[in-house]
């Protein structure tokens, strides 16, 4: 795990050592190993990156890597299946100096060239120089787990990337707030464009889509983005039930073995829920060394979402070593601004710094890498929303099966909602989409806080997008790969980030995350409980309390009583200052009193307010 940073350019004036040391010096919590830079003798290409060892501590795996006199890498993530890659790539002919994944891959690109993103099996981002072509290749992991942000001016010939969009601002990239992007985000706590994946909060910066890669030829001035990767959420597989779980336990097994490959210490994050209690009981399953493992936590005690008691549940069940950290009000004030200086962009609650902390207490005990359960609930339906798009692609197709599964949901007392407008919506699914959009375009417009002409000069309709859904793998779909996994993986890449940790996700292997699409909806929810199949896998290993939980909390900390202590309402309130100064907020809303909520609440605009402002200071 690491920060990268690169200057392409025919201005060699623009490529020093200065300014590449100026850009990496700002990704030193990506990698405080070590910090390297590199230029070609033409002065095109520089390249930075700083280390934080994982796989191969020597100095052989340091970057910027060179392979076979012609290809420099500079690689932000891991290679998951490198060991297997290397295999078939000696069979091939190549020879390796190190045992990094590093290496493997630009082995790959040079035997597979752009088509080596096929085959991996990892979280990514990274750049090669071609020298004999003079071009440079980039890519990014298909669910987009680690960051790659870059500046490209056509007309001068100049691209400027790096993990971090401080680092851009460093080379001299203008800072400029993305107004648009603002709005929906004091509106609608929307921190995502969901019909632009290249849009960042900030006008001049971009950043390179999941499943993605570019190639620019700089003497050609060539520049193209191309699409690697996506998920069929059209194609179904005809499947028993117990086949399905066999297979299910197949992949997750094999991703959570690949993802404990390192030669630095290994954790997980645990929350107390079924995600991350499932990565628990799959390494003790297969922990063929015996090794206790460390999992970390933030509790909460005194609050009625505090997961203690079923950390340690897990705890006692595994023998595993438990830290627990209590992030609170007090350190949520003091940290806040080293937050925002991580994150970069605004996030929608004061959840991230539970997971900010929990991480920061792994650094506090020598764990560098943490295994987490993040990506399950987008891809297996874990969250109750889902739950009327499931029960529409019934009413639509199995009408009998539709009546017997509400019944089974209500009588298991899982909280949805279901009415009129859900027959409308199965019936009608393009019309409900398009009331969809024209609602959260009323909602921006309601924000009585906000002035007329803010509002009137940065709305953008096109923005407000809400996918056409027919069945339960659309709304899946949306939610994976468009608008709202995304923002949660920026999350926790920033935050372990912080901390020089790095955070590994089983759930979204590739492999497990294309079959589990590729199942029926009834063996994603069924019998009344989301996350059918993750469960039913998970019985035999984990205590029913865990497999069968019908409340789902995850890291939500007490935000409410957060927002009614004073030193806090403080800060929101000089944050309304400054967005009055700004002629965003009319003066008369520094006289309405602040609105606490909870964090996964509706309508936070005192939060959003306070982040932004933050943001802007920066």
């Amino acid at each position: 795990m690491c920060g990268i940073a690169g200057i392409i350019t025919l201005n060699k004036s623009l490529v020093t050592e200065q300014r590449l040391l100026q850009m990496t010096r700002l990704l030193k919590h990506r990698g405080p190993d070590n910090e390297n830079t590199w230029i070609n003798d033409e002065q095109t290409a520089g390249l930075g990156h700083c280390r934080l060892s994982i796989i191969d501590l020597t100095e052989a795996a340091s970057q910027p890597l060179h392979y076979l006199n012609r290809y420099t890498i500079v690689f932000n993530g891991e290679i998951y299946n490198y060991i297997e890659l290397k295999e078939t790539l000696k069979k091939c002919g190549y020879s390796f100096h190190s045992h990094s994944d590093t290496e493997v891959i630009t082995a790959a690109y040079d035997y597979w060239k752009e088509a080596c993103v096929q085959h991996f099996d990892g979280m990514y981002a990274f750049a090669i120089w071609d020298e004999k072509e003079r071009t440079l290749f980039a890519a990014r992991d298909r669910f987009g787990e680690k960051p790659f942000y870059y500046y490209f001016d056509e007309e001068k010939k100049t691209l400027v990337f790096a993990s971090e969009m401080k680092a851009l601002w460093a080379a001299g990239i203008q800072k400029q707030m993305n107004s648009s992007m603002l709005l929906n985000y004091l509106s609608l706590g929307w921190v995502q464009n969901p019909v632009d994946a290249f849009q960042t909060f900030y006008n001049n910066i971009l950043q390179l889509p999941q499943a993605s890669y570019l190639l620019y030829s700089v003497h050609e001035n060539s520049f193209a983005v191309h699409r690697y990767w996506d998920i069929d959420k059209q194609y179904n597989i005809s499947i028993t039930e117990e086949k399905a779980i066999e297979r299910f336990n197949e992949l997750f097994t094999t991703s959570v073995q690949r993802r404990l490959r390192s030669d630095v210490a290994i954790g997980t994050s645990l929350s107390g829920g079924l995600d991350s209690s499932s990565v628990v009981a799959t390494i003790q399953k297969h922990n063929r060394k015996n090794i206790q493992t460390a999992a970390f936590s933030a509790v909460f005690p005194g609050f009625e979402k505090d997961e203690s008691a079923y950390i340690n549940k897990i705890k006692n069940t595994f023998n595993i070593k438990s830290f627990t950290i209590e992030p609170t009000a007090e350190g949520f004030i003091n940290d806040f601004e080293k937050l925002c200086y991580h994150q970069e962009e605004p996030f929608g609650s004061a959840s991230i710094y539970a997971q900010y902390k929990v991480f920061e207490l792994a650094k506090q005990n020598n764990v560098t890498v943490l295994l987490d359960g993040q990506g399950a609930d987008e891809t297996l339906a874990g969250y109750n929303k889902y739950i009327h798009w499931f029960l529409q692609e019934l009413f639509t197709n199995k009408f009998a099966l539709f009546s017997s599964q509400k019944k089974q949901l209500i009588s298991n007392e899982i909280s949805f909602e279901w009415d009129v407008r859900n027959y409308f919506a199965a019936l009608l699914p393009a019309q409900a989409a398009a009331m969809l959009q024209k609602k959260a375009f009323k909602q921006v417009q309601a924000n009585k806080d906000l002035t007329t002409e803010f509002i009137a000069s940065h709305i953008d309709r096109d923005s407000f997008y809400k996918p056409i859904a027919t069945k339960l793998n659309d709304i899946l779909y949306f939610n994976t790969m468009q608008f709202g996994l995304r923002e949660l993986l920026r999350y926790a890449d920033r935050n372990s980030m912080a901390h020089s940790r790095e955070v590994r996700l089983p759930f979204l292997y590739h492999e497990l995350v294309e079959f589990v699409f590729s199942l029926p909806s009834t063996l994603k929810i069924k019998d009344g409980f989301t996350k059918y199949i993750l469960r039913k896998a998970m019985q035999p290993h984990l205590p029913e309390s865990i497999v069968f939980r019908k409340d789902k909390v995850g890291y939500e900390p007490p935000q409410k009583n957060w927002m009614q202590q004073k030193r806090l309402q403080d800060y929101i309130h000089s944050a309304k200052e400054k967005l009055v100064a700004e002629k965003i907020l009319h003066p008369a809303s520094l006289n309405k009193p602040i609105e606490a909520k909870t964090s996964h609440e509706s309508g936070n605009y005192d939060f959003y307010y306070l982040t932004a402002a933050q943001m802007m200071k920066q």
